[in-house]
């Protein structure tokens, strides 16, 4: 029997719906979760959709905000990777 969802679960699966229902970061989602080691540097997003830098950085910080993301500063480069528990909570909509 499923359970029904708690307020509290309802709103996070809100705010995760509405921070993955752009294009662009279901794109960047997309080439994280798919690159090497599972992260990428906001360079290599760019160079892949074509698209400007504060354009991706913008969409990257709107995801990290909301904990889907996670920032890892290497030296002066910024890795880029999806949290585990917010990969898995979006797979788990699309079942």
């Amino acid at each position: 029997m499923r359970t029904t969802l708690s307020r509290e679960q309802a709103e996070d699966t809100a705010t995760l719906l509405r921070v993955v229902s752009d294009p662009t970061r279901l794109q960047l989602l997309s080439l994280i979760h798919h690159s090497a080691d599972e992260r990428a540097r906001v360079a290599d997003l760019t160079r892949a959709l074509g698209l400007r830098q504060p354009t991706v950085s913008h969409h990257l910080k709107v995801m990290t905000e909301a904990g889907i993301v996670t920032r890892d500063p290497v030296g002066r480069e910024v890795w880029y990777s999806i949290v585990p528990v917010r990969l898995h909570a979006i797979a788990d909509l699309l079942r």
